[in-house]
């Protein structure tokens, strides 16, 4: 007897193992797995009408590590649908630079700040008319933000890849993200016109790195100087474009010196997604051959299930392939009546409730990005369910506030264009409607709330003033900016009496002190980057503190008894929230006096005892109490609380922890030495080294600390030639020596203010 259970539904030992049973046996076994999956009704009562609008709709975002080609791909795609006449290259000598970079700061320095939003529609040949909503990402770690909000709203995505750099730094931080929305990918290997271009190689990258199952549809015909277009590998024809720009697709019989090379990778594109679709592996293990049809069918069903990523090729720059990749958008990637999304009924429990991208549903849409642009803030929304119109309310879940919508618009990069309605399935943006980033939308009839985004802590901080005392525009422009960009953040030191502007990287805050000078003629002085390093416990330590204070009539009484702990150690990307718990029984200290007694905890939590910065990591455990039927007040338990805490914080062995970088530095070979002598003087822990013919790629996990000024040492090393990556990876305890200097500068720097 087999036991099904042993195995995945079709992977490769069940396939291995039916291979050796007869047909009646594996049909047996085919059938029972397919009767525990359930059907999804959910769509049964939409309309055919909307739901043939909904097949034809596609919503991506296209992302990868810095310079993969992002914005270039993203410029032919809008060529090629007709939605610009001419094509404008990222570090264009015309003046006029990419469509999508329309931030004067992007065309200058060629790279994308902001996520950029546009549609266009494109003709499948024998398919029909497809509507597709694109959003063009940063490649840049200091702007992971625009990438973590565009993925929350989007349906599918467009993972670029690099032909000669393959899988790097910030291609696994793209993948993290995308896996934790569930959002399907195509993958296209790009720039297969350099030097040093493999794409083999990164196919194998992406199946050991970022651990998916990936295989080739296309193979390049011909690769650096020689690449001349790609044989299909499902249609089984070779492509070429032709014309000044590429825009003439020709599909012709695939070279006779590629035909064995093509039908190997055939083979394997077929044994590759047998071991993730059962439809094919039925036919597979019939020992048919898959008719083209048969083979698009199961790319689909499995991208879609996020089991199977298809990869294409070509070269953006060079006009090659680029069609192509529009023909998988409509292929292979989910329309958003194949998305499952889901929203929370605040008014019964927050119970999930799922959503219909349906227009006769009551409205429902998500504000996901900020944008202050010359008419007011700008607010981009996704509409799962239901239509919105123009001049019609909607409520602002959050905080229950009815607004009208006055102007309602689609946007191409900067420029926009008015409409009167939107669908369900949709990505829209609105005027003149106050809110915040992540706030759900309703047209009253439903209280529901969408889950928000995930959210990074800065790690930098810098001091920023105006050159100008009382500059009118200094706070009006932070407090833009917050809203626009929840990674970062303005706080004010009441000792230092300095404004503290936090980010995500040395970058992310020098094109925000950029943008306040060219935005608001706000020229600013900034001090020395700080790190945001954090404070923890590495024990268990008991408290027993009673408040006391008498000062004639009502006094302050308080007594608590508890302990605290660290919390257990999680993964890197996840934030743990310092925890209180109340075990109070028996009523030794009122229940109305135990929300205090959490404020006092989370009171001394924002700044430590050994240099000042906030405490993570932590939980805080009330067991007993006292109180007096005079004297004790919530104030009492709330100071008791803080004095409570710091008092066992000291006892519970804290150590200071530093922000952790991962750093991936990409240089020529001849400078391998000189560059990883360097890296060890900061005291990095090299993780992965990749030598190329030309160039090497290494890894490195270095403390945030030790690389201020690595840019003027890398650019100097390696006469220029040199980049990096970093990335926040964790907070790690620092050394000893380097804690004990720490905590002694701060006491000489308390003792200065006093």
């Amino acid at each position: 007897m087999i036991r099904i259970r042993a195995f995945k539904p079709f992977d490769r030992k069940f396939v291995s193992l039916t291979k050796s049973l007869n047909k009646k046996t594996v049909f047996c076994i085919r059938q029972y797995a397919k009767a525990s999956v359930s059907s999804n009704d959910t769509l049964k009562d939409i309309d055919p009408a909307e739901l043939k609008r909904l097949q034809k709709l596609r919503n991506i975002g296209i992302s990868a590590h810095i310079d993969s080609g992002k914005t270039t791909l993203t410029e032919r795609i809008l060529y090629y649908t007709g939605r610009i006449k001419a094509i404008h290259e990222v570090r264009g000598k015309d003046g006029e630079g990419a469509k999508m970079d329309s931030m004067e700061l992007e065309r200058e320095r060629g790279i994308t700040i902001q996520s950029a939003a546009t549609y266009c529609n494109w003709k499948w040949q024998d398919h029909g008319d497809y509507n597709i909503n694109i959003i063009d990402t940063p490649g840049h770690v200091d702007f992971t933000i625009e990438v973590e909000r565009a993925l929350r709203v989007l349906d599918g995505a467009i993972l670029v890849l690099c032909g000669v750099a393959g899988v790097q730094s910030q291609t696994i931080t793209v993948d993290r993200q995308m896996r934790r929305y569930n959002v399907p990918r195509i993958s296209f290997i790009n720039k297969l016109d350099r030097v040093g271009a493999n794409p083999f190689n990164i196919i194998d990258q992406v199946r050991q790195k970022l651990k998916i199952t990936a295989a080739a549809i296309q193979i390049p015909i011909g690769l650096e100087d020689n690449l001349k277009g790609v044989v299909d590998l499902v249609k089984w024809k070779s492509v070429y474009n032709e014309g000044n720009r590429g825009e003439s697709v020709i599909e012709k019989d695939i070279p006779e010196n590629l035909i064995k090379f093509a039908t190997e990778k055939r083979q394997e594109l077929i044994e590759t997604l047998v071991d993730v679709d059962d439809q094919l592996a039925e036919i597979y293990l019939n020992e048919e051959n898959p008719t083209s049809q048969q083979l698009m069918d199961a790319i689909r069903r499995a991208t879609i299930a996020n089991k199977f990523t298809p990869v294409l090729m070509g070269s953006a720059f060079k006009n090659t392939g680029v069609q192509l990749v529009l023909n998988a958008v409509c292929a292979y990637l989910p329309n958003p009546s194949e998305v499952e999304n889901n929203t929370l009924d605040i008014n019964h429990k927050e119970a999930v409730v799922p959503l219909v991208p349906y227009v006769k549903k009551p409205f429902v849409g998500l504000a996901f990005k900020l944008e202050d642009g010359r008419f007011g803030q700008l607010t981009y929304i996704r509409v799962y369910q239901g239509a919105l119109k123009k001049g019609a309310v909607v409520t602002n879940t959050k905080t229950s506030k009815k607004v009208k919508v006055p102007r309602l618009v689609r946007m191409h990069s900067n420029e926009m264009e008015d409409v009167d309605e939107v669908g369900a399935g949709e990505i829209c943006a609105l005027f003149g409607v106050e809110c915040s980033s992540g706030d759900t939308f309703t047209d009253g009839t439903v209280a529901y709330s969408m889950t928000s985004m995930f959210v990074p802590d800065p790690v930098i901080s810098l001091a920023i003033s105006p050159k100008v005392k009382d500059a009118p525009n200094f706070s009006k422009a932070l407090n833009k900016f917050q809203r626009e960009d929840p990674t970062f953040c303005v706080t004010y030191d009441v000792e230092s009496k300095e404004t503290i502007i936090s980010g995500m990287g040395e970058l992310h805050l020098d094109i925000y002190v950029e943008r306040m000078r060219r935005e608001y003629n706000v020229d600013c002085i900034t001090g020395k980057p700080r790190v945001a390093f954090r404070e923890t416990i590495t024990s268990k330590a008991k408290f027993d503190y009673t408040h006391k204070k008498q000062t004639g009539g009502a006094g302050q009484y308080g007594k608590i008894i508890g302990y605290i702990e660290p919390l257990p150690n999680v993964e890197d990307d996840k934030q743990q929230i310092p925890s209180f718990e109340s075990r109070v029984v028996g009523g030794h200290i009122p229940s109305q006096f135990i929300p205090a007694v959490e404020k006092g905890f989370h009171d001394a939590i924002e700044k430590g005892g050994l240099i000042g910065h906030p405490v993570k990591d932590v939980r805080f455990v009330l067991l007993d109490g006292q109180y007096h039927a005079v004297d004790s007040s919530e104030l009492a338990f709330r100071l008791a609380a803080q004095y409570a805490f710091r008092e066992a914080f000291f006892k519970a062995n804290p150590v200071v922890l530093e922000p952790i970088m991962n750093v991936s530095v990409i240089a020529p070979i001849e400078f391998q030495g000189t560059v990883i002598g360097n890296l060890n003087k900061r005291k990095g822990t090299i993780i992965d080294t990749d030598v190329h013919e030309d160039h090497f790629i290494v890894t490195v996990e270095v403390s945030l600390n030790s690389m201020f000024g690595y840019s003027s040492d890398l650019r100097s090393a390696t006469q220029g030639k040199g980049e990096f990556t970093m990335e926040y990876k964790t907070h790690q305890a620092v050394l000893p020596h380097v804690q004990e200097e720490l905590i002694n500068e701060y006491k000489k720097r308390k003792a200065t203010e006093k």
